[in-house]
């Protein structure tokens, strides 16, 4: 039975499909690059020096996001919001002092790092280094730098200047630079890795510096109207940096606990499983570039029944691409994660575990989007944290014993309580159904004052 369209929403969904199969195109090559990226990597490294790069990587991640103070979340809520009530001056310099926090922050999180990491030298076991913390503090301020480059660029309706850059360029210049340096009889190490990767993505970045103001965009950082911008939005940016050092933490900690626990190399093997179930998100992650700032739009201006249909559609869009990528996993784990090395196929059951957890990820649909774009992030904070926050605890009981199986199926379990929970929060208290059953939702909802 065909689901007929509503006409006054037709143009919405055409309109939030298309942009979201731009972004999906870029994803997809995003994903394949990066894919390439750890495959070049893992071919041209010993395991113990590639898992020294993921646990690097893993932990300039979480780092990057701390550093963004909550800004890359807070631009795509805010700037469509102001300029709906037509405070475009205002808009604009929560672009610039969001980029002048986020670059301060940056500076002052990888300094620590390093300080961090040069008193621990003592304690030590015999030869191992530093060297990977160093390496990933260089990653810190243009990653989090990117992330926020983005969000401001596609708050503004830019999807190319927005994605292109960081997600394509950078991501094919990285294996293209492993690759020739490796022709030439050049071996890289972890940190060597670390630091190539932060060295090109600062190219990428003045890049696209260049391309945005050339098409009149708003991104350069200003320190003027950074004390009035804390004063007037340093609460909701402090729960917004909470809600995304949460995403980005129950992505990323595992590996660094594996890591800690284990060893490298076995941080190594997780951190390819983690990275390859990642792959069902792609859709849902592409959509919901697209979709945050047009939730923020219509729920604020009451426009529930649009609201609901953008979030209908990427649930059923994420799902199906979701679920075909999960069928191939269980057909070809073994044989995918071959691809980085025949010692990482025995991850399949990592693989499929982590998989099963994202695949309700994607059926509970973009709870998390709508949860911070219609000013419930203390919720989602408080509910998504602690589920989430218990697993890792559980973790730290569970892989002494189980190893890394045991961190993953934890991971799983905990992620689909988690998404159930806010998927439900979002249905009874926001009046968004985010899950699959949302696109029945969409004929009986009504609009409502302007919020």
């Amino acid at each position: 039975m065909r689901l007929a369209v509503p006409t006054d929403l037709h143009g919405l969904l055409s309109t939030g499909l298309l942009r979201s199969v731009g972004s999906l195109g870029i994803k997809v090559a995003t994903a394949g690059l990066t894919y390439i990226t750890y495959v070049v990597l893992s071919r041209t490294m010993t395991e113990s020096e590639y898992g020294h790069f993921a646990f690097g990587l893993a932990l300039a991640t979480v780092l990057a996001i701390l550093a963004g103070m909550g800004q890359s979340t807070a631009i795509l809520r805010l700037w469509p919001q102001l300029r709906g009530r037509g405070e475009n001056r205002d808009a604009e310099a929560v672009v610039a002092a969001g980029s002048a926090i986020t670059i301060g922050a940056s500076l002052v999180v990888a300094g620590l790092l390093c300080v961090v990491a040069v008193f621990s030298i003592p304690f030590l076991p015999p030869r191992e280094t530093v060297n990977h913390f160093i390496g990933a503090a260089f990653l810190v301020l243009p990653m989090a730098l990117a992330e926020y480059n983005s969000s401001v660029l596609r708050a503004q309706n830019s999807l190319w200047t927005a994605l292109v850059p960081r997600d394509i360029i950078w991501r094919l210049a990285l294996p293209l630079a492993v690759i020739g340096l490796f022709a030439m009889g050049v071996v890289l190490s972890g940190p060597d890795a670390l630091t190539l990767s932060a060295a090109l993505l600062i190219g990428a970045l003045v890049l696209q510096a260049w391309l945005a103001l050339r098409r009149c965009y708003v991104v350069l950082p200003r320190l003027a109207p950074v004390r009035a911008h804390w004063q007037r939005w340093g609460k909701l940016s402090k729960w917004l940096l909470l809600g995304a050092l949460i995403e980005t933490f129950t992505l990323n900690a595992d590996v660094i606990l594996v890591g800690l626990m284990l060893d490298l190399e076995s941080s190594g093997l997780y951190f390819n499983a983690f990275r390859t179930a990642g792959l069902m998100t792609l859709f849902t992650f592409a959509i919901e570039l697209v979709i945050a700032p047009m939730v923020a739009e219509h729920y604020h201006a009451g426009a529930m029944r649009k609201a609901q249909a953008i979030t209908a559609l990427c649930a059923w869009a994420g799902f199906v691409f979701s679920l075909l990528i999960f069928a191939l996993f269980l057909g070809f784990g073994d044989f995918i994660l071959s691809l980085f090395g025949p010692a990482y196929a025995e991850g399949s059951l990592v693989l499929v575990l982590l998989a099963l957890g994202l695949l309700f990820d994607a059926a509970t649909g973009p709870s998390k989007i709508v949860m911070m774009m219609t000013g419930h992030e203390r919720a989602y904070v408080a509910i998504f944290g602690a589920i989430m926050g218990l697993g890792f605890l559980v973790q730290i009981v569970v892989i002494p014993i189980w190893g890394i199986v045991g961190a993953a199926a934890v991971n799983m379990g905990a992620r689909i309580i988690a998404q159930i929970a806010i998927a439900l929060w979002c249905r009874y208290r926001i009046g968004l159904d985010t899950s699959l059953l949302g696109a029945l939702a969409v004929p009986r909802l009504t609009d409502a004052a302007a919020r």
